[in-house]
């Protein structure tokens, strides 16, 4: 039976989470990483219904992917999933970079990556534009090269922005930490409100790059999920030019080292 006070708790994560207050530690980080994460949804939707059953955010899958292919597996491209894996690494070694560029200003930080991240899903945009309802060979590998790379820019920024349970693009552990962490398990309560609400952010954004990609046609959840990025960049570079507390690493160390909740 839930308690008044877990319901009470819940709602306070939630707000934080979306409205997080002037002094909170992470400022106003959370809402853009939730947002980053529907566009992980969005990307996603697009690389697995219309690329050949390729994601070009979640690598557990691809890996999983390679080895069904290399297997004989019908329908799975080995090809598409080695372009995925080695695009995304490729932007993560970018999006280190930009990270170690803007160690000082974590809002800056946001904003470059985002930034980057917005032309590279832009780039695929354009690319699709030109195949609106069938993606062939020519045009399918540039994709996944373009939006993988975009993703690696993205997870290697959510990484080492280290915001707790808003990693952007894998919900494994966050979902792990609703049990592990609930009093049912003895744990000291999952922190319900943060963790839901990233789940349900990536839910939303596969969902409605879903319903465009089939409905509509392949470059509408890209546009969607551009002018997002547009968002959160512009968002992200404004609130970068004051420097509370919140912009910069806990004792002067790279944020990648700060513990995950």
């Amino acid at each position: 039976m839930t308690r008044p006070r877990d319901v009470t708790r819940l709602r306070q994560e939630v707000v934080a989470t979306l409205r997080p207050g002037s002094n909170a530690p992470d400022g106003p980080l959370p809402p853009l990483l939730l947002t980053l994460t529907l566009v992980t949804g969005l990307v996603d939707a697009t690389s697995y219904l219309k690329l050949g059953h390729v994601f070009v955010a979640n690598m557990t899958g691809n890996v999983v992917f390679l080895g069904f292919g290399i297997a004989g597996a019908g329908g799975i491209s080995v090809w598409a999933s080695l372009v995925a894996l080695g695009s995304f690494l490729i932007g993560s070694v970018g999006g280190g970079r930009i990270g170690v560029r803007w160690a000082g200003n974590r809002g800056r930080h946001l904003a470059a990556a985002t930034a980057t991240e917005l032309v590279l899903v832009a780039a695929a945009l354009v690319v699709t534009s030109f195949s609106p309802h069938h993606l062939g060979t020519g045009s399918r590998f540039p994709v996944i090269a373009l939006l993988a790379i975009a993703l690696g820019v993205q997870n290697a920024a959510a990484r080492r922005l280290a915001v707790p349970d808003l990693t952007t693009t894998v919900l494994t552990m966050t979902l792990t930490g609703v049990s592990a962490d609930s009093t049912l398990a003895g744990g000291p309560g999952a922190k319900l409100g943060r963790r839901a609400l990233a789940v349900a952010a990536m839910l939303i954004g596969a969902l409605v790059g879903g319903v465009l990609v089939l409905k509509v046609d392949n470059p509408a959840p890209l546009a969607v999920a551009a002018a997002l990025l547009a968002a959160v960049a512009l968002v992200s570079y404004r609130a970068s030019r004051s420097t509370p507390d919140w912009t910069r690493a806990p004792d002067g160390r790279p944020t990648a080292t700060r513990t995950r909740a």
